[in-house]
This record gives C-alpha cells, structure tokens and sequence, in this order.
C-alpha cells in the first residue's frame, strides 16, 4: 500500500514543496523514516502513532517506510507530522484519497490528535499557490497567516480527525480567505510622536532627511539628550507599508517564529533594538539551524544600535555586507542561504567615555587619546556608510521648563511620503525604491551637479578629507534634501546641508 501527500518545509526565507511517501507493506513491524531528517522528524512516530490511536483510527503494525523527497535536502521541524499521518491513514484506506493529490499538508501532531501551530506557514502558503495546488490545510492558529495569500483555498483544522474531513469532504467545510488589502491601516498606528520630544529641531530635520531617502544615521551626543527618544520614532515618520513590503517581513517573522498567532500580517514598520552583547549570528543570521537575524528581522524598518562603539567590533563589521548590498549571504557546507535585509541604521553614541566631551554643561574627564580611542572603536569603513552623522546637545533649561508647540509625526510623514513619491518616478522601470540605494551610475544621472557646487564638494573633500564612498554618499544625501525642497536641480544649499552631516568626519580630522 502505497500513499503520496504533498507537505512543505522552509529553506532561507522560502518554502519548496515536499512530497511525503508512505510505503506499508507486511513483515515484521517497523518504522523506517529516510529523506535526510532531523531529530524532531524522527521523533515524529511517536507523536504520529499516539494521535492515529487517540482519534479513533487504526495504526497498522506492519512495515512503515516513509521518504521526505526531495532526499538531498535536510528536513528540520515537527510540521511534517500531519501530513505523515494523512498518509498513514490514506495508505491503509481509513480516508479518502480522492483530493490528496491537489492538497499541500503541514502541521504538528500532540499525543492526542490536536494540531499544534508551526513556523513558516506563510512561505508554504506562497509555495502552494506558485505551485498551483488548489487547497491548504493548516493548523487552525496558522489561518490568518495562510489565508492572506489568496489562490488556494486555506482549510484550518484543530485535530487529525478535521484534517481527516477537510481532505476526504472538502465542500463540507468553508475555506478561509483574507484580503491583504484591507489588513494595510491608512495612517500606521504608533504609541508614540516626534511631537513628544522637545527641541532638538535639526535633529529632527536630520532624521527627516534620514527617513525620506532611506539613508542611515548616527546620533552623538551626552547622555540624557535625547537620541534614543529620537530613534524610536523614526518609524512614525517612515511611509506606510505597501502590501508587498508586509508581505516580505511577514515572511521573515513567520519563519522566525515571531509572528504573534492573532497577527495575519505585519502592518508598521519593524523597529529592532538589539543589547550591545549580541552575537555575530543573532545580528546577521545563522546558528545550527539558520535563522534570520536582527538586521532581517528590521527589514523595511529600523535597526536601531543603541551605544554603538560598546557593540563588538567584528559584530559592527559583518554589518558591512548587508548596508550596502541590502541582503545577509548565509553560507553553509550543504547550502547558501540568503536573507533580506534593507533597513535604515540608527546607531546611537556619547562623544566620549565619560559622555560629556563637548558639553557645555559638564566638564569631560576623558583625555584626548581616550576620546580618540573611543571614537576609533567604530571603523573607517563602517562610518562610511553611514550617511548622517548628527550632534545631539543637551537642552538649555529654557527648552526643557518650556512645551513649545511640535511638529507630529503625521505631519513630517507627509513630507516624506512626497519626496519618497518623487523617487518611485525617477527610478520607474529599475530595482532601486530610494535615494540611498544608487549607485554610481545613477550618482552620474541623477545629482548633476554646477561649477559653483562643484567647487564647494573640492573644498570639503580637501578640509574633511573624504573617501570616495563618502562624497557618494554627501550627494545621495544632497539629492533627498532637493526632492524635500521640491527642487530636480542639487543646489548649493542642498549639498552644504549634506556636507554638515558629516560631523564625525570635521571631528577626527580636526
């Protein structure tokens, strides 16, 4: 007897199908699992065989062999333990197998015979409908998360015996359907506003600039003066996601297994604050079983680097890949993987050790080699790709009695969405989304620039000593600020407010 259901699995971020093969033959009872799986999946018998006798069906005591195909490719997780089981049970004849050929399978088994909520149910779902299978059956936790795909009708069963329905009756049960559309909110809901924070005007334009282009940022200052209230809300100013955009970091979440089980679809920009003691794999991805990490997880969001030359300092430089090429090459011995990761850096930092260097309310007890030094802690290279280097005074006692009247978020966001919209235009028809991902060549096309700015770029790459990279980046910057201003020709204005973003660079050299 012989039985073939189509499950599942994830590799990166994306999931290939799997079909399970269950040969029953006669001869000594026994359980043969190949198709190269892991621990969980082997384990998977004992669950499989405890669930078929607790819901009322029989589990045969003959010789069970099962293949995972595709056999080169490691299987991992327990989401294989349905689709075993519906195969068990069709290759014995106890159900219909009349639709299971046009039927992708995924879920885990308790002793019982509940189904138990599994990871990557999102990627399957986008699996069966470019594979064009006509129906899903998912544990009943997972419905949102597959349903938002549309094209395959979505089944969600809390036990073996409604899996056993939903296959056998598939018009006796309704299917579950979601418009993705309708998820996406008009104006992002955020707890908090740039509205909340006190003065801090240029930093605001800064962070402004930052959002509009996508470009990458660096708040320096004193301790107390704002940097980190800054950065959490920089995305209340980003533009809303699009359907795609949700669709992607959902992906991420799902296979991560973050995704909130109420949740059928990340709707706000992500916002990531790792601690200063991560890892190299928790900050780009990897480990024993690869998984995405933080700068994945911040995938069309905000990774925000609170303390950044406290980070480790081969940490800071893994960063360099996915920066400029916007995704994290994972390599294994028996794969590659790759995962998204195009997000806006937000790093934070004190001047100093102490903190106060260059405060005017608080005498700095660090030499200047400890400056130095501390300062140094962050590469050449990595400040270089990092396009807006931003001083954050402490506020004067005026501005912290005082609750002068603040721009919001909502306010700023519509500046944003306007200059982004003027981006979406130049770059129709290429890859790129905004200012910060061209290259030299659109550098060359789009940031034409006049004797008289090319005259002030000359005096700042002799003063500040800039690299290549850097005066790429001062004209990436220089062209966000003319689309803010409404302005198609980089003036000397927009690129003298590029240059002052470079703090960091007049510091050292000075």
């Amino acid at each position: 007897m012989l039985a073939h259901v189509l499950s599942s699995a994830v590799l990166g971020i994306d999931a290939y199908t799997v079909t399970v093969e269950i040969d029953i033959t006669y001869g000594n009872p026994s359980w043969n699992m190949v198709g190269l799986p892991d621990t969980a999946v082997l384990e998977s018998r004992e669950r499989v065989r405890a669930a078929i006798r607790n819901s009322g069906y029989e589990f045969p005591y003959r010789r069970v062999t099962i293949n995972l195909a595709p056999a080169d490719i490691k299987k991992e997780g327990p989401s294989f333990d349905l689709p075993i089981a519906m195969g068990i049970l069709a290759a014995t004849e106890q159900i219909s197998t009349d639709h299971l050929d046009t039927t992708m399978i995924t879920g885990e088994l308790s002793l019982e015979g509940t189904v138990r909520s599994v990871t990557g149910v999102l990627p399957v779902a986008l699996n069966a409908k470019h594979s064009h299978i006509r129906r899903l059956i998912v544990p009943e936790v997972n419905t949102n998360e597959a349903a938002i795909v549309g094209g395959v009708d979505v089944y969600p069963v809390s036990s073996l015996r409604d899996a056993a329905l939903a296959l056998g009756l598939p018009n006796s049960v309704t299917p579950v359907t979601v418009d993705p559309s309708t998820l996406m909110p008009e104006h992002p809901p955020y707890s908090i506003d740039f509205a909340d924070v006190k003065g801090q005007a240029h930093v605001k334009r800064a962070l402004e600039v930052a959002a509009a282009g996508g470009h990458n940022c660096l708040l320096i200052g004193p301790p107390g003066s704002g940097k980190t209230m800054l950065a959490r809300r920089i995305p209340s100013i980003l533009p809303p996601m699009t359907v795609g955009e949700a669709l992607e970091t959902t992906k991420i979440y799902s296979v991560s297994g973050l995704l909130p089980s109420d949740m059928a679809l990340i709707t706000t920009r992500p916002f990531r604050s790792p601690h200063h003691t991560l890892s190299n794999a928790a900050l780009i991805g990897g480990g024993t079983i690869p998984r995405p990490g933080e700068v994945s997880l911040a995938h069309h969001g905000v990774l925000f680097l609170d303390e950044l030359p406290e980070f480790k300092r081969d940490a800071l430089e893994v960063l360099r890949q996915p920066l400029e090429d916007g995704v994290v090459t994972i390599a294994r011995v028996s794969a590659s993987l790759q995962y998204p990761a195009r997000f806006i850096l937000a790093a934070a930092m004190n001047p100093c050790v102490c903190g106060y260097y260059g405060d005017n309310f608080r005498q700095c007890t660090c030499s200047a080699t400890m400056v130095r030094k501390y300062q140094q802690r962050i590469s050449g290279p990595l400040l270089d790709r990092i396009d807006l280097h931003v001083d954050v005074p402490r506020l004067a006692e005026e501005e912290l009695v005082h609750y002068p009247p603040s721009e919001t978020s909502a306010e700023v966001r519509k500046r944003v969405c306007r200059a982004r919209e003027r981006q979406q235009k130049r770059f129709d028809g290429t890859p790129l989304f905004n200012n910060a991902q061209m290259g030299s060549r659109e550098i060359r096309e789009f940031c034409a620039i006049n004797e008289e700015v090319r005259c002030l770029l000359r005096a700042a790459i002799k003063q500040l000593g800039l690299s290549a990279r850097a005066y790429d980046r001062i004209l990436k910057v220089a062209r966000t600020i003319a689309d803010l201003c409404d302005s198609e020709q980089l003036g000397v204005s927009h690129v003298a407010e590029a240059i002052q973003y470079r703090s960091l660079d007049r510091k050292m050299w000075m």
